[in-house]
């Protein structure tokens, strides 16, 4: 069981950088640093929107309009955080004195 919890925990951590390398190419792409007509940058840039965007989508719901700021990342990364904490400290532990 502990490995089923272990797999999770890694399968945020990575989402957690995805997240952070869409927010620095979106950034990149706003203060034209990268080209986007270039086929791998814009290769790269489907991958993530791809990958972020369905989540992004449905916590923008709930955000009010702050015009230009976008802070669906900020609160998808508050969320992962808030899961591993979940994992570390309550789940694992009561696995443990479980004995599963």
């Amino acid at each position: 069981m502990l490995a089923v919890t272990f797999i999770i925990y890694q399968a945020l951590n990575l989402y957690w950088w995805i997240v952070i390398a869409s927010a620095v190419l979106s950034w990149l792409y706003a203060f034209n640093i990268v080209n986007p007509g270039n086929p791998v940058v814009d290769s790269i840039g489907r991958f993530l929107w791809q990958m972020t965007e369905p989540v992004y989508r449905r916590i923008r719901r709930f955000l009010p309009d702050l015009g230009g700021l976008d802070l669906s990342p900020l609160i998808v990364l508050f969320a992962i955080m808030f899961l591993q904490y979940l994992i570390a400290v309550y789940i694992d532990p009561a696995i443990y004195r479980a004995g599963i």
